[in-house]
C-alpha cells in the first residue's frame, strides 16, 4: 500500500527529501467509527483514502470529506464539483453536481438525502476593467439531491451579504450560516449568523452585533446553536468566547471564557450537554468539552500536535493527524472520553527523525516569560560550538508548534539540523497559545516588546554554551519578514538574514494590502498617527543595515504586496549592502507551488552557507 515511500536517513535530509514528507488535509471518521477517510497532501501530490485504501482513479484534491449517515458513501468536493464513492472497496468516484459557475462548499444533510451549497450569482458585467471594491456576485443558498441523478436544484434563499460555514439543523429543515458584508478579507470581522428556513426561504437573525459571530454548530437535539463571538469591536489579536443560542426560548447567553480565548468549535457530545472545541496551548493543542453549565474540562491532550481534526457525525469519534517535532504525521482515531488514539496510517513509516527538539523558556527585558523551540544539530555535542539560525513566525498572532521538523515548507529545519545548525524558533508576545493578555501585548508595539523577546531569547540560547555567536542568521516570512527587517535595522549581530513577504514601510503597506485593519488596530489610522507608522517601519532605519539580506516574495501577493520587498531591497542595494531579491511570478502571500517551495528552501540554505558557515 505504501511501497512508493523512500527511506530518509541523516545523509538524505535535503530540501528535495522534505518535499516528500506527507501531511494530512482532513481525517474524518464514519458515524460508527469503523472507517476513517483521509487526504494525504504534499506539494504537487494529493491522495484520498478510505480505511487506508486509495480511492480508484482519483488524484485530485479533496475537501469537505463527509460520510453518509449509514457509512455507505463518502462525499467530498474538488473545485466546484461534488463527488461521492461507495466506501466499501472503495469504488470509483461519481460526479454529482453540474451547476454552472463557482459553487461551494457542499454540505450533506443529516439524513444523507440532500446537499446544500452556495452558488455565486453574477451581479456585474464581466470585464477586464476592474473597479476597486466593486462586488461582482452575490450568494444564493441552494440544495440538491445527494445522489446527483434525481430531482432539481432549488435556490430559494438569498443570504444577507456573503455566506460561509453552512450547518444543517438536525431535522434538516433549516441551515445556519455566517454572513459577511463583503467577501473581501478586510471585512471578515463583520461576520453575523443567520438561519434559513428551507421550506419558505425566510431568514432569521441569530446574531448580529458589532462583534464578529462565526462557527455555528447545532446541538444533536436541535435545541441549541453554539457559536463563537469576538470582542466588540473585534480587534485583530482576537478575543473570543463560546455563546449558546436557545432556539426554543430565542435567548442567548455566553459560556465561560476559555483559557486562550480563541476556541475553534469541533462539534457536540452525543447527549447535547457539551460543546467540543480545541485551542492552542503553547507549542501544542488540546481538545476540551464546554458543558452547558460550568467550566470546560480537557478531554484529549495529544502527545504532540494534533491537526486536521474532525469529529464523527455522532460525536463519539475524533479523527486527526498526530505528529511530534521528531516524528512525522500519521492519521489517528480516538473514541472520545476513552483510552489511547489508534494509529491508522503508515505513510511516513520510513521517515527518520533528525535533530532533537526541546522547549526553552526565558524572561524578556520586562520579565515576561517567553517560550520557544530549540532544534539541535544532528550528532549534537554540547562541548562544541555551532552556528545558529533564528526563524521568526508570521501573524504576528501565529505560533511555532512541536510539529515535525522534516515537513516541507519554506524553512528546511531538518536539513539545517543535518548540516550542523542549531535552529531557534521563539514565540514572542502576540503568539497564539499563551492567553489573551500575551496576545494583546504588542497591539501598539510592533518591533518593540516582540523584538526584545527575540533578542533576549537569542542571548539566553547563546548562554547555554554551544552556539557560536559570530555565526548566526535570522529569517522569517510575512510578519516574520517584518520582524527580520526590523532586526537587521536594529542590530548587526547576525551574519545573514532572509526576509520573505516582509513589510518594510507601514504607511504604504496599509494603503495597498488586502487587510488594513490589523495596522489600524495596532497603531490607529495612518492619517491620524503618521509619525508612529514611520517610527515602526524598518525602512526608516535602512541606513543602519550591514547584514547581507536575501529578499523573497510573490508578485501576486495581496497581503504584503511585492512593492514592500522592492522598497527594502533598493534601499540596501543603494547603500552597498550585500543583497539579492527573488520574485516568484503568480505566487500569493504563501507560495505552495512545488517548484517555488523547493527554490525558497534552497535559497535559504545557500544564503546562510555563503555568509554564516
Amino acid at each position: 500500500m505504501f511501497a512508493s515511500l523512500v527511506a530518509f536517513t541523516l545523509a538524505t535530509w535535503t530540501p528535495e527529501a522534505q518535499l516528500k514528507v506527507t501531511g494530512f488535509g482532513e481525517v474524518v471518521p464514519s458515524p460508527d467509527g469503523k472507517l476513517t477517510a483521509w487526504t494525504e497532501v504534499r506539494p504537487g501530490y494529493a491522495r484520498l483514502r478510505i480505511g487506508g485504501k486509495e480511492v480508484p482513479v482519483w488524484t485530485g484534491t479533496a475537501t469537505g470529506l463527509t460520510f453518509s449517515p449509514d457509512g455507505k458513501y463518502l462525499y467530498w468536493q474538488s473545485g466546484n464539483v461534488a463527488f461521492r464513492t461507495l466506501t466499501q472497496g472503495p469504488g470509483e468516484p461519481q460526479r454529482l453536481s453540474r451547476y454552472p459557475g463557482n459553487v461551494g462548499p457542499y454540505k450533506l444533510s443529516p439524513d444523507g438525502t440532500m446537499l446544500a451549497f452556495l452558488a455565486q450569482e453574477e451581479i456585474a458585467p464581466k470585464s477586464r476593467i476592474r473597479v476597486v471594491g466593486e462586488l461582482k456576485y452575490r450568494h444564493k443558498l441552494c440544495t440538491m439531491p445527494s445522489d446527483g441523478t434525481s430531482g432539481e436544484v432549488a435556490c430559494k434563499v438569498t443570504p444577507v451579504g456573503f455566506a460561509a460555514g453552512l450547518e444543517w439543523s438536525p431535522d434538516g429543515r433549516a441551515i445556519a450560516f455566517e454572513s459577511r458584508v463583503t467577501p473581501f478579507p478586510d471585512d471578515s470581522r463583520t461576520s453575523d449568523i443567520y438561519e434559513a428556513d428551507l421550506a419558505t426561504g425566510e431568514l432569521h437573525e441569530i446574531a448580529k452585533t458589532g462583534a464578529s459571530e462565526a462557527q455555528p454548530a447545532y446541538s444533536p437535539d436541535g435545541r441549541y446553536l453554539a457559536y463563537v463571538r469576538s470582542d466588540n469591536p473585534p480587534l485583530q489579536p482576537g478575543d473570543e468566547h463560546l455563546v449558546l443560542y436557545d432556539r426554543t426560548r430565542k435567548s442567548t447567553r455566553a459560556l465561560p471564557f476559555t483559557q486562550d480565548r480563541l476556541p475553534k468549535i469541533l462539534g457536540w457530545s452525543p447527549d447535547s450537554r457539551n460543546v467540543y472545541y480545541t485551542e492552542a496551548r503553547g507549542t501544542r493543542n488540546v481538545v476540551f468539552a464546554m458543558p452547558l453549565d460550568g467550566p470546560p474540562t480537557s478531554i484529549f491532550t495529544p502527545d504532540g500536535v494534533a491537526s486536521a481534526m474532525s469529529p464523527s457525525h455522532t460525536g463519539k469519534y475524533l479523527g486527526f493527524a498526530l505528529e511530534t517535532a521528531e516524528s512525522a504525521p500519521e492519521a489517528h482515531l480516538l473514541t472520545l472520553g476513552t483510552g489511547k488514539p489508534e494509529k491508522l496510517s503508515a505513510v511516513n513509516a520510513n521517515v527518520e527523525s533528525v535533530g532533537k527538539t526541546e522547549i526553552f523558556w526565558w524572561r524578556s527585558r520586562d520579565n515576561l516569560e517567553i517560550e520557544g523551540l530549540i532544534t539541535y544539530p544532528a550528532n549534537f555535542d554540547k562541548s562544541k560550538k555551532y552556528p545558529m539560525i533564528v526563524i521568526l513566525h508570521g501573524g504576528p498572532y501565529g505560533n511555532f508548534t512541536e510539529s515535525f521538523v522534516g515537513r516541507s515548507g519554506l524553512y528546511p529545519i531538518a536539513t539545517f539540523a543535518a548540516k550542523g545548525y542549531v535552529v531557534f524558533r521563539p514565540n514572542p508576545r502576540a503568539s497564539t497559545g499563551y492567553g489573551r493578555d500575551f496576545r494583546y501585548a504588542n497591539l501598539k508595539d510592533w518591533g518593540g516588546g516582540d523584538y526584545n523577546d527575540v533578542i533576549t531569547g537569542v542571548r539566553n540560547v547563546i548562554g547555554l554554551g554551544f552556539v557560536d555567536k559570530s555565526r548566526m542568521a535570522v529569517m522569517g516570512w510575512s510578519y516574520g519578514g517584518f520582524l527580520t527587517n526590523w532586526t537587521v535595522t536594529h542590530t548587526n549581530e547576525f551574519k545573514a538574514a532572509a526576509a520573505g513577504a516582509g513589510v518594510s514601510n507601514l504607511l504604504s503597506q496599509t494603503g495597498t494590502s488586502d487587510i488594513r485593519s490589523n495596522k489600524i488596530d495596532a497603531f490607529g489610522a495612518p492619517w491620524d498617527n503618521q509619525q508612529f507608522y514611520i517610527e515602526r517601519s524598518p525602512l526608516t532605519y535602512a541606513k543602519n543595515v550591514t547584514t547581507p539580506t536575501l529578499f523573497l516574495g510573490g508578485d501576486a501577493d495581496e497581503r504584503v504586496p511585492i512593492s514592500q520587498t522592492y522598497e527594502m531591497y533598493h534601499a540596501l542595494k543603494r547603500r552597498g549592502v550585500p543583497t539579492q531579491m527573488v520574485v516568484y511570478p503568480g505566487a500569493p502571500h504563501s507560495p505552495t507551488d512545488p517548484e517555488y517551495v523547493l527554490d525558497i528552501m534552497k535559497r535559504h540554505i545557500d544564503w546562510v552557507e555563503r555568509y554564516v558557515q
